[in-house]
């Protein structure tokens, strides 16, 4: 009798071990799966934080809008410091800059694709107010330039070109931020080369010209916020390296008339708009 009582919780607990086991393996499987989603989760959360932190820009500030975005972020260039290579049409065509003195180190530090901020190093009060003011009369003193809504941002101030030989979003020369002081602007590859190793400047994340002209133009650069009076007269000869090739300075070629993108056009196809720049940016 000793015996057989002593078999039996043998018999009676093998289902039971069984049935814990199971619920072993899922516990382990649901864990694993939360140590896996759950930070990602959050990754996503903060990067959104940092998206909206951004103020506003061209994307709306808005779920599918950081969606888009983050898409965009997978396409973004490595390495935005090094110069893209000129287009053939352009190649040993001089650029507006002749020479432009080094920007003193460090770079400051951005982020983003749209908006694109700077976030450290920003311009104060007064030199924002001396650079958007000169860009203002810019505008207002040549026939040829005119001041209006951003095209690319939608809310800040740009600087267009009348009859621009370059699209770029309605002709848009350039856009200063007021939440940092930094630029957005359209240069010939030449003077972009110049800005970018005197360390003036950075290609926006996704000027990668081809397929990407859709959204911003090839040689769309940040021009890093002036850091005093004296930065706000070289931030203004970049400006105005951009106004002459927007406008058709020397060395400018059309080409098609049929594109609707950010490459050269007619003088007759500059008045239309360009619906690929609203759809993204």
């Amino acid at each position: 009798m000793l015996e057989l009582h002593d078999a039996l919780p043998l018999t009676s607990a093998a289902p039971l071990d069984g049935v814990s086991k199971l619920k072993m393996a899922k516990l382990g499987v649901a864990f694993i799966a939360i140590a896996i989603i759950l930070p990602f989760l959050l990754y996503i959360y903060y990067d959104y934080l940092a998206f909206i932190s951004l103020g506003p820009g061209g994307t709306p500030p808005t779920l599918a809008g950081f969606l888009r975005v983050e898409l965009l972020g997978f396409f973004a260039l490595r390495n935005p410091y090094t110069a893209a290579e000129a287009p053939e049409r352009l190649k040993g065509q001089p650029g507006y800059l002749d020479s432009l003195e080094k920007r003193l180190p460090p770079r400051p530090h951005t982020r983003g694709i749209a908006p694109h901020r700077q976030i450290t190093q920003k311009a104060s009060k007064d030199d924002f107010e001396r650079l958007a003011s000169a860009i203002k009369s810019m505008g207002a003193s040549n026939p040829n330039l005119l001041i209006g809504t951003s095209c690319f941002e939608k809310h800040g101030t740009g600087l267009f070109s009348i009859s621009p030989a370059k699209r770029t979003c309605k002709g848009e020369i350039c856009h200063a931020h007021p939440s940092d002081g930094s630029l957005h602007l359209t240069l010939h590859p030449a003077d972009a080369k110049t800005v970018l190793e005197a360390g003036w400047g950075e290609r926006h994340p996704i000027a990668r010209g081809g397929w990407f002209e859709r959204f911003v133009p090839g040689g769309f650069i940040m021009c890093y916020a002036p850091r005093d009076e004296r930065e706000v007269e070289t931030v203004l000869r970049i400006v105005r390296a951009a106004a002459w090739f927007v406008s058709g300075g020397d060395g400018v070629v059309d080409v098609g008339e049929g594109r609707r993108d950010s490459g050269y056009c007619s003088a007759t196809d500059v008045s239309e708009e360009v619906s690929g720049y609203a759809s993204i940016l």
